[in-house]
């Protein structure tokens, strides 16, 4: 859904689940990519796998950091600068599910720690790049929401807190950032049945609820959202072809994104795929 040749991204929690896929998908799309996680055993795996897949010209690089530290994420950033072609594309994946269970009963340091990861990490690291993408007059946010950007999630508060709170970070940066052509969008993949999913049901009932657990052992038998999706929603938003579509948090399962350049004016005023307040007449109340 895009090509993505000349262009360097950073794509964070890239060892495994969807940000794997991701970075698969990117360097078929012609990128070079640094790929951050904090297995460093995974993470060589991936880059094994993915440097026969790469072009001359191509670059796969792989960087092992957590991005809950910010000294690690200002050094990651300075290697994308340094070392990959063009670099302008930023894909925040890194996210736990973290502290789970009713809010008094969890356990607050793990609580903040989700925060910490799903919320500040990719603000930080969107403070990092937004120089440099200036610089270029050009550049390419993505970051990875989840359900509870848009529903309530009882007994994983933090997880929910922080992704509703990327995607309305996401929709300001892309107003703040219009005028220096920098794009900044959030992606909604989908159920998808990885290490977020297995963590949720070995938590149990007792813990998760009984309602996300039966979910949850729902989507795992029949499969859950496949993440290519995900990962072609994502090349076509780190590509030109997306080129001023921004503000938009857009599900990779539901929405027809492929369409969205053809509707590129139409999208711009309105404010169709966004977070927004629910007002008595709009159920028809006074």
């Amino acid at each position: 859904m895009g090509d993505l040749t000349g262009r360097g991204a950073i794509i964070t929690g890239a060892n495994r689940g969807l940000g794997r896929v991701m970075a698969e998908h990117f360097v078929r799309a012609g990128a070079s990519v640094l790929l951050a996680a904090r297995d460093a055993k995974l993470l060589n795996e991936v880059h094994a796998k993915l440097l026969p897949l790469a072009k001359a010209g191509q670059k796969i690089l792989v960087m092992p950091m957590d991005v809950s530290d910010l000294k690690s994420c200002d050094a990651l950033v300075a290697k994308a600068i340094a070392e990959l072609p063009n670099f302008c594309i930023l894909v925040n994946n890194a996210a736990v599910h973290g502290a789970k269970g009713v809010l008094e009963e969890s356990d607050w340091d793990q609580w903040v720690q989700t925060i910490q990861i799903n919320l500040l990490a990719p603000v930080y690291l969107s403070r990092c790049v937004i120089p440099h993408f200036k610089k270029l007059g050009y550049g390419k946010i993505i970051n990875l929401s989840g359900g509870g950007a848009t529903s309530p999630m009882p007994r994983v508060s933090a997880y929910a807190a922080s992704k509703a709170a990327l995607v309305r970070t996401t929709e300001t940066l892309a107003v703040e950032l219009k005028d220096s052509h920098i794009d900044v969008n959030a992606i909604a993949p989908g159920a998808m049945n990885t290490r977020m999913l297995d963590e949720v049901l070995s938590a149990g009932p007792e813990v998760v609820g009984e309602e996300m657990y039966r979910k949850s052992l729902k989507q795992r038998d029949e499969g859950g959202a496949p993440p290519e999706k995900a990962a072609a929603l994502a090349v076509f938003l780190a590509s030109s072809v997306s080129d001023g579509i921004t503000g938009r948090l857009i599900s990779a399962v539901w929405d027809d994104w492929q369409n969205l350049p053809a509707k590129k004016d139409q999208l711009a005023k309105s404010d169709v795929f966004t977070l927004r307040r629910i007002v008595p007449e709009d159920r028809g109340m006074k």
